[in-house]
């Protein structure tokens, strides 16, 4: 199996935060964790150095590749540095598919 991940910690959030799925909300110093295996891409985030982490709105999401994955995951910074409720952004993160699209049947 193949798969990658990154992490950025001391990511300040925008008025408005970023949106998650278990808590609502979060702003403040965040990490950001995207985690990237067999076509998908888990985002999570938490308060920097807490223990919890949280399911961001609109993950996992599907990613064709670990490249992508790294695109997906600076997107994803950046959307919470803006904040207003920061959800996984949707844009192109492979060839086929786009995030929080879903795989054709």
């Amino acid at each position: 199996m193949t798969w990658a991940s990154w992490t950025t910690r001391g990511v300040y959030s925008g008025h408005g935060g970023v949106l998650t799925e278990e808590v609502g909300p979060l702003s403040g110093d965040l990490t950001v964790h995207t985690t990237w295996a067999e076509g998908s891409a888990q985002i999570t985030v938490q308060y920097t150095d807490a223990a919890d982490w949280f399911t961001m709105a609109g993950s996992p999401v599907p990613c064709t590749s670990e490249e992508a994955s790294r695109s997906l995951h600076e997107a994803v910074v950046e959307a919470v540095r803006q904040g207003s409720a920061a959800t996984v952004p949707v844009a192109q993160f492979g060839p086929e598919r786009t995030a929080g699209e879903a795989a054709a049947d």
